[in-house]
């Protein structure tokens, strides 16, 4: 029975992927500073307390039940962090990763999997899908967080034969009972009005949380048998969310309340400029830009795709 170490696994992405973990048969361990109760009492799940650098706590968990895979997913947002990502959060993320990447190689994990996000890419003008190869320009300090643990991740153990590397770059989540993702994509955030431009017919490009825990689930399993897999890869749904999609969403599952239309955002020069300018664009991991609102970008998940159906969406959301 294959063993599984699952960093932040008690937040909202680490409940879910521990969950279809454990469904698969896998023994799971979850490390995260504390319990949650949505894994409490399965067969085969264990609990274990330590904070993101807690290397002693860490090194004892990895040498005790040497691991087969490895998903790191501490330091993520929607898990141990907030909207805002500090700087103290950022330094924290790196000292974390050096030594859970050292831990993976002197404990010989087989497959050592980091969920990334698609903020490290520089969003273009134009309307092309985003491969795994195009340019990174990491604006965000999330962006800047995730893009670190890439590189160090590369550095340390990205080529290593004996071992499978996947860092899989994801949009934001969410599932029907986790919609704050969804609804700041229309939600002003100076006043927190609900808006909407036009007919709301621009889309964000999400991932449904369902939909990266199959993703991991046939990754890892294909990855026992074929060890060429090391690579970079987009995990999202099929297709953008439309924002009228999301109005519809949060009525039929949430509160609303009233929404706005208003006419599409001007994208001159000098508003573009004080939008990059602007403290909270680097902060806040939920930040909308305003000046790229309806650029409706997407990713390219066909290098993914060979691995998952991405069968959840927004109207069979779960």
């Amino acid at each position: 029975m294959s063993k599984v170490l699952v960093t932040g696994g008690c937040g909202l992405m680490g409940d879910h992927v521990c969950s279809g973990f454990l469904k698969k048969g896998y023994e799971v361990v979850a490390v995260d500073k504390k319990q949650s109760n949505y894994n409490l009492n399965k067969a085969r799940f264990t609990f274990c307390q330590a904070s993101p650098v807690e290397k002693t706590a860490y090194a004892d968990i990895m040498e005790r039940y040497h691991f087969d895979i490895v998903i790191h997913l501490a330091c993520t947002a929607d898990n141990d962090l907030g909207d805002t990502i500090s700087e103290s959060e950022m330094k924290e993320n790196d000292r974390c990763n050096e030594f859970i990447y050292h831990l993976a190689i002197a404990t010989e994990v087989k497959q050592f999997i980091l969920i990334s996000t698609t903020q490290v890419y520089q969003i273009p003008k134009f309307r092309e899908p985003l491969h795994e190869d195009d340019f990174l320009k990491p604006v965000t300090n999330y962006a800047r967080l995730k893009m670190s643990s890439e590189q160090k991740l590369s550095s340390d153990i990205g080529r290593r034969p004996d071992m499978t590397v996947a860092i899989l770059r994801i949009p934001p989540i969410y599932t029907k009972d986790f919609c704050a993702n969804l609804e700041a994509k229309i939600t002003d955030p100076k006043d927190h009005t609900k808006f909407i431009y036009r007919t709301g017919e621009y889309g964000f490009h999400m991932c449904c949380l369902h939909n990266l825990v199959d993703f991991l689930l046939n990754f890892v399993q294909t990855a026992f048998e074929d060890n060429n897999l090391t690579g970079v890869y987009n995990v999202a749904d099929k297709y953008p969310i439309m924002a009228s999609e999301i109005i519809e969403y949060m009525k039929k599952y949430h509160r609303l309340g009233i929404v706005l239309q208003r006419n599409p955002p001007n994208t001159n020069l000098k508003a573009i400029q004080n939008m990059i300018g602007s403290k909270e664009m680097k902060t806040n991991y939920r930040f909308l830009d305003f000046a790229k609102i309806m650029n409706n970008t997407m990713f390219d998940i066909s290098k993914a795709a060979k691995f998952c159906s991405f069968r959840w969406d927004i109207q069979n959301i779960k």
